[in-house]
């Protein structure tokens, strides 16, 4: 799926004709430049190859800034692929092109992915949301344990995919048909109903369903 690489900003909310409240996300998107373009031929598949917030070149590794000379482009932080869905076709965008939110109209859903917060170790009752024991009759040593865990002699394992306590948040995390509810091309802001994954001035790619 199509679409441009920006920032979350923060949560508000707003109104319909109504009185009616609705909770969005607003997100800074764009603007995005085309830097290069993958072809079957070339490379296996298609996909265009957006840059996003340009930076100094004493900020950007060597090898990176090459590719960035190569394709005539000015030098950017953020560098994502975005491939077609069945059907669309990116023949009409060139190298060089400019992407902004005027891609997006009110009628459209969106899929937001980012890097969820990452909340550090976790036990079972944070992470899986399992209920506890209860606080009576005789417990008296594990109030937030999981329970157990453990097989007969056959298999005498732990099965794989057991929920147990670990690491919780920061992972790659994908939101679909979220709905567009207001686009500012004077800013390049987008909002869009609910929540998307991330903290605030996280990067987002936002991507425009079919």
């Amino acid at each position: 799926m199509l679409g441009l690489i920006g920032k979350k900003i923060g949560m508000t909310q707003l109104f319909d004709a109504d009185g009616k409240v609705t909770p969005v996300t607003v997100l800074k998107a764009g603007p995005c430049r085309v830097v290069s373009k993958r072809s079957v031929e070339d490379h296996g598949y298609e996909a265009l190859q957006l840059g996003y917030e340009e930076i100094k070149e004493k900020n950007c590794p060597r090898p990176v800034a090459g590719h960035f000379k190569k394709n005539g482009s000015p030098l950017y932080r953020y560098l994502r692929e975005f491939r077609p869905s069945y059907g669309q076709e990116i023949d009409a965008y060139e190298v060089g092109t400019e992407l902004k939110v005027d891609m997006f109209d009110l009628s459209d859903t969106v899929t937001v992915t980012a890097n969820s917060k990452g909340r550090g170790f976790a036990g079972v009752m944070k992470r899986h949301n399992f209920g506890g024991f209860e606080q009576s009759h005789g417990v008296h040593e594990s109030f937030r344990g999981p329970g157990a865990i453990g097989q007969c002699a056959t298999p005498a394992r732990v099965f794989k995919g057991t929920k147990l306590p670990g690491q919780m948040g920061n992972e790659r995390v994908s939101v679909r048909h979220l709905r567009v509810m207001k686009v500012d091309l004077e800013n390049g802001l987008i909002m869009v109903k609910g929540a998307v994954p991330g903290h605030r001035n996280s990067l987002v790619l936002i991507q425009k369903e079919s």
